[in-house]
C-alpha cells in the first residue's frame, strides 16, 4: 500500500517503493521548499499531473549521467566546433538569466503528449528554489533569442537534472555539454536523470541500482556547494 504523506510525516524507506507503477513511493504532502529538499537529498522526486495529489518517486534502477562519461555525438561535435570557431555562429550559454522562461518552455505541450507534469505549483516551488540559489537554468541563446536549455537543482556536489527543451537543432544538447564541462571542473561526479530514456542513453547516461545511487548521494549532498554560479559558461 502506498504511503500517504500527512503534514510532518517523513518519507518511507526507499525500498518500500511500488513495483507497479515502478518506483512510486508516496502520495500527498506539499511542494514546500523543506519537503522538496528532504526529498532530493534522499533521491526522491515529484512527478504528477495537474489535478492529482503530489506523487513521489524513487526509481530502481536510477538513470544517472556520470560527468566523465558524457558522450558527444558526431553531429554535436560538429556543432560545437562551428560555435567555437573564431568567426563561428553567435551562440551564448547563459546561466540563471531566464529561469522562469526555461521552466515554461520545458512545460509546454510536446508532440504526442496531452499535457505536462510541470504544473503551476511546481513552477512556483522551483521558482522559490531558484531564488534561494538551489535551482538553476542553463540557457542557449542565439542572436539574443532563447532557443534551448535545461533546469535542475544543485545540492552539495550533486546536480539533479529536471527537464530540457529545444527550439532549434542541438540547442539543449549544447547547453548540457557546457553544463557537464562546468560540473566536471567543479567536481560534481554525476547528474541525476531520474528515468531511463533512449535519448539520455545516447548522451552516455546509464542505469545504476537505487541502493548504489542512494549511497553516492548521501556523500555528495553534504559536501560544500558552489557559492556563486557564473552568469555565462565559456563557449
Amino acid at each position: 500500500m502506498i504511503t500517504w504523506l500527512e503534514p510532518g510525516r517523513p518519507f518511507p524507506p526507499l525500498v518500500s517503493a511500488l513495483d507497479d507503477p515502478p518506483g512510486l513511493l508516496a502520495a500527498g504532502g506539499d511542494l514546500s521548499v523543506e519537503r522538496l529538499l528532504d526529498a532530493y537529498r534522499q533521491g526522491i522526486f515529484p512527478w504528477f499531473d495537474e489535478g492529482q495529489p503530489v506523487l513521489w518517486w524513487s526509481t530502481d534502477p536510477r538513470m544517472v549521467l556520470f560527468t566523465d562519461e558524457f558522450r558527444i555525438s558526431h553531429s554535436l561535435r560538429k556543432r560545437l566546433a562551428k560555435i567555437r570557431a573564431p568567426a563561428g555562429e553567435h551562440w551564448e550559454i547563459r546561466v540563471d538569466s531566464a529561469f522562469d522562461a526555461v521552466m515554461t518552455a520545458c512545460g509546454a505541450p510536446r508532440r504526442g503528449q496531452d499535457g505536462t507534469w510541470i504544473t503551476h505549483s511546481m513552477r512556483a516551488s522551483y521558482g522559490e528554489l531558484h531564488r534561494m540559489g538551489i535551482a538553476h537554468s542553463v540557457e542557449t541563446w542565439v542572436d539574443g533569442a532563447l532557443v534551448g536549455g535545461l533546469y535542475g537543482l544543485a545540492i552539495g556536489r550533486m546536480f539533479y537534472g529536471e527537464s530540457m527543451f529545444t527550439r532549434i537543432p542541438d540547442a539543449s544538447k549544447v547547453a548540457l555539454a557546457h553544463l557537464v564541462d562546468y560540473l566536471r571542473q567543479e567536481q560534481f561526479p554525476m547528474i541525476d536523470c531520474q528515468q531511463q530514456t533512449s535519448h539520455l542513453a545516447s548522451l552516455g547516461a546509464r542505469p545504476i541500482p537505487r541502493s548504489v545511487f542512494a549511497d553516492r548521494l548521501r556523500d555528495l549532498v553534504d559536501l560544500p556547494g558552489i557559492n556563486e554560479w557564473p552568469a555565462r559558461l565559456a563557449i
